[in-house]
């Protein structure tokens, strides 16, 4: 038993090192998004070359929390109005994500190798334990389904920084959080509350609970004027190192062996839907008046915490980006298991 605890911890506190040195070396490269990237890109590299470190689940769920939180801070009631102001264009970024899904599906099919439902699930720009929950029960293959999001999420979370980087694209929206100081007893009353609202989305199968349960709780104190505490500064940083973290260490020495094939065309779809939301966040820019490269984050097929860090490290439109991606998620999460009970009489089981 002291042997197996031993051998937990030196691979916890391997995989918590060898995530702070990638933080270290991107900071010393001047990477985007240092915390996450660094953590994630180093993390994953180690894991695939065989390094057996971990990542504890509750890390992951922390890192989502101090998100969420942050998140919900930003919703003051002007900045409501501004993105009732954007619901046009966020509907458009839904229906966007919804055609993806039928590229992405086509592509897998005929070159991927995989049967109609796992390409379907595999294909929708959801949350990876979403859709692996409805491949399980629509009877598709879990881990292919699992093994692509893991691929989409990675590249668009890798690829999207580098390039806002080298467009010099960062501050050109100015939005804060409500709350401007940190206050001792406000801060603890927060933490209790959105931490007991990501337990509750938990207990109750919500989906991202961690992100949207403490992000619903924050979002309401502020839309009512009730300010109790901004964040320390260094919580941020801790959240975007946790998720990369946690990221990195889904990968295993067999990852990119085990369906090379079917990982090549899921890389490559999720390429084409980059390419894809670059041009529709120009588009939309002629319906909203927020600046190009916040809607072209929006639309972006990443997830909600790991596009939203990206928003809020560059100041690209924080709420607004999280309008889009949150909205998403839950139309993509309702209509996915419908879809395909639709689908399937045509293109088979």
């Amino acid at each position: 038993m002291s042997s197996c605890l031993n051998d937990m911890w030196l691979r916890l506190v391997g995989g918590a090192s060898i995530a702070l040195a990638g933080v270290g070396l991107a900071v010393f490269l001047h990477l985007p998004l240092p915390w996450m990237l660094g953590a994630l890109l180093a993390t994953a590299a180690t894991r695939v070359a065989g390094l057996n470190t971990f990542c504890p689940r509750p890390f992951r769920n922390a890192g989502q929390w101090v998100v969420g939180m942050s998140l919900g801070l930003y919703f003051t009631p002007q900045v409501a109005r501004h993105i009732a102001d954007n619901l046009g264009p966020i509907v458009a970024g839904m229906l966007f994500a919804l055609l993806a899904a039928f590229m992405g599906t086509a592509m897998l099919r005929r070159y991927g190798g995989a049967d109609f439902k796992t390409a379907w699930f595999a294909s929708a720009i959801g949350g990876a334990s979403e859709m692996a929950s409805l491949a399980e029960r629509y009877g598709g293959r879990i881990d292919r389904v699992a093994t692509a999001h893991s691929v989409r999420v990675l590249l668009v979370v890798v690829v999207v920084p580098f390039i806002f980087q080298w467009w010099g694209v960062a501050g050109e929206d100015l939005v804060t959080p409500g709350p401007k100081v940190v206050q001792g007893p406000g801060l603890l009353a927060l933490v209790a509350v959105t931490v007991a609202a990501g337990a509750l989305f938990q207990r109750y199968r919500l989906p991202n609970a961690w992100v949207l349960g403490p992000m619903a709780v924050a979002m309401g104190l502020t839309l009512s004027g009730l300010e109790w505490s901004a964040l320390p500064e260094a919580a941020p940083k801790l959240g975007q190192f946790f998720i990369g973290w946690s990221l990195g260490d889904r990968y295993r020495p067999d990852f990119f062996r085990s369906a090379p094939r079917f990982i090549a065309v899921v890389a490559l779809y999720t390429a084409l839907t980059l390419v894809l939301a670059f041009g529709l966040g120009a588009v939309l820019s002629c319906w909203s008046q927020a600046p190009v490269p916040t809607l072209i984050l929006g639309t972006t097929p990443g997830g909600i915490a790991e596009m939203a860090i990206t928003a809020k490290v560059l100041q690209l439109g924080v709420p607004v980006v999280t309008a889009f991606h949150v909205m998403r998620m839950v139309f993509v999460v309702l209509v996915t298991g419908p879809l395909y009970t639709l689908l399937q009489r045509r293109y088979g089981p």
